[in-house]
């Protein structure tokens, strides 16, 4: 795709169609599990698998950081021509990618029941949690590989193919879920292997999918290299981008222990259950955070500061329609959702009800937040982002919960400080924005001019 000419509009809703549909496909990864355990391995299971996610982001957003640095930088070079670079990226991406999963999948197994006990895990469900922890952790490797191997496609405009990967993938993870659970009664440990074999296989596709390309994207395993100057330019970008994703996990980790508080495995099930169905709503405006970010690298890195600006309006305007009309759906059909979860569970259905009433009629405020962060790190701002998330969310979660929610002791009170953190960070992202891109734009057309300036050469012949 051409992301620095012609009609930005549509070309904004064909390049993020497909990561709605690639992240719905994610979520369904883990929303076959909790629907599988819910369904044929009980409550306890259900709370098991969904006690885990905060944990899980936590210990992989960090690198998940870096793929977003990777999808920066390899945009930026491919928008200025810079062919080599952009090969020099790939190679280098790949290789830490690989790193990265190996680093995760020990660091998992060591302090998966370590974790759990630190954020107050349920006694009936840590055993569980433990073994699903474990497991999930030592596909990490594949997990990064398509991470950063997407990253790298999403970069030169393709979103189309890992779609495809990632609906065999799909696919494959829950006809092994059933398998797994139904027929071999693994409980948790099934659901968690099913995740593995069906990473691996969207993993094998991206690289088989780099290493065909004649362009400049393309992957020569035996090149594989860590080069200084490309890991530089990635942790530029993707090391606060990772810290910004550890900030927010740190206060969902806090916000999960102060489910668990309750005591109440109805309370955390139906947590697990909302925050499932919560995935959907964010991953729909997710992609135009996505989108935002790798428009306005390639556009900066061309010297097209106009279009930086139209691509941000026209995404937010994209994200507040997406977070309003889902958000509204998912609380009228919120019931029915609920049950696919915790059939016959009415306990753990009123409380998911609970927290979608408050997260889902809101989230647009999130989507807000991420779009402005979007177009900061396509400018290749990514520290302030994460200084201002670390005030504005895990700051103001850990005041309310310190605060309010020891006078208010109510999972509703506890679920409002997501709307108030996302308000408050918005915010602040937008003021600094209007900063940033002040200089930003000044610095690029300094570079533009430089570029287009003839030389001593040329000037000397023309007088000539």
């Amino acid at each position: 795709m051409d992301m620095v000419h012609g009609p930005l509009a549509v070309k904004l809703l064909l390049f993020a169609l497909p990561l709605m549909l690639s992240g719905l496909l994610q979520l369904l990864f883990n929303a076959a599990d909790v629907v599988v355990v819910g369904r044929y391995a009980g409550k306890e299971a259900l709370a098991a698998v969904g006690s885990t996610s905060s944990l899980i982001n936590l210990l992989i957003n960090l690198f998940i950081g870096f793929s977003v640095g990777t999808n920066v930088v390899v945009a930026r070079d491919l928008g200025a021509g810079r062919e080599q670079d952009v090969s020099s990226g790939v190679h280098t991406a790949v290789a830490l990618s690989l790193l990265s999963g190996l680093f995760l999948t020990a660091a998992g197994a060591a302090l998966a029941h370590r974790l759990l006990v630190w954020t107050a895990s349920a006694p009936d469900v840590i055993d569980l949690a433990t073994v699903y922890l474990r497991i999930y952790f030592c596909g990490m490797p594949f997990n990064m590989l398509y991470n950063f191997g997407a990253a790298i496609l999403r970069a030169q405009g393709d979103t189309r193919r890992p779609l495809y990967f990632l609906s065999i993938a799909g696919v494959t993870n829950v006809l092994l879920n059933l398998f797994f659970v139904i027929v071999l009664r693994m409980s948790v440990a099934g659901v968690a292997l099913a995740t593995i074999v069906s990473q691996a296989i969207s993993a094998v596709l991206v690289l088989l999918c780099l290493t065909r390309d004649q362009g400049p994207l393309h992957l020569d395993l035996k090149a594989l290299r860590m080069d200084k100057r490309v890991i530089r330019r990635i942790l530029q970008v993707g090391l606060p981008a990772g810290f910004q994703g550890i900030v927010f996990s740190l206060s969902n980790v806090v916000i999960q222990s102060s489910i668990n508080s309750f005591g109440s495995t109805a309370v955390i099930a139906g947590s697990a259950a909302s925050a499932n169905i919560e995935g959907f709503v964010y991953t729909g405006m997710n992609a135009f955070y996505q989108t935002n970010l790798t428009f306005t690298s390639q556009n900066y890195g061309a010297g097209q500061c106009q279009r930086v600006d139209r691509c941000l309006i026209l995404c937010q305007a994209y994200v507040v329609s997406i977070g309003l009309v889902l958000g509204r759906l998912v609380v009228f059909f919120g019931h029915a959702l609920a049950s696919i979860y915790a059939p016959g569970e009415e306990d753990v259905i009123l409380q998911a009800m609970e927290r979608l009433r408050i997260i889902c009629s809101t989230y647009f405020l999130c989507g807000v937040m991420d779009v402005m962060v979007g177009s900061l790190r396509g400018l290749g701002c990514s520290m302030i982002p994460m200084v201002v998330s670390m005030v504005g969310a895990c700051g103001v979660r850990l005041v309310w919960i310190a605060t309010i929610f020891q006078v208010y002791h109510t999972p509703a009170v506890l679920y409002t400080s997501y709307p108030v953190s996302w308000t408050v960070t918005a915010a602040v992202h937008i003021v600094f924005f209007f900063f940033i891109r002040r200089h930003a734009y000044a610095r690029s057309a300094d570079i533009q001019n430089l570029s287009s300036s003839p030389k001593p050469e040329e000037e000397s012949s023309g007088a000539a």
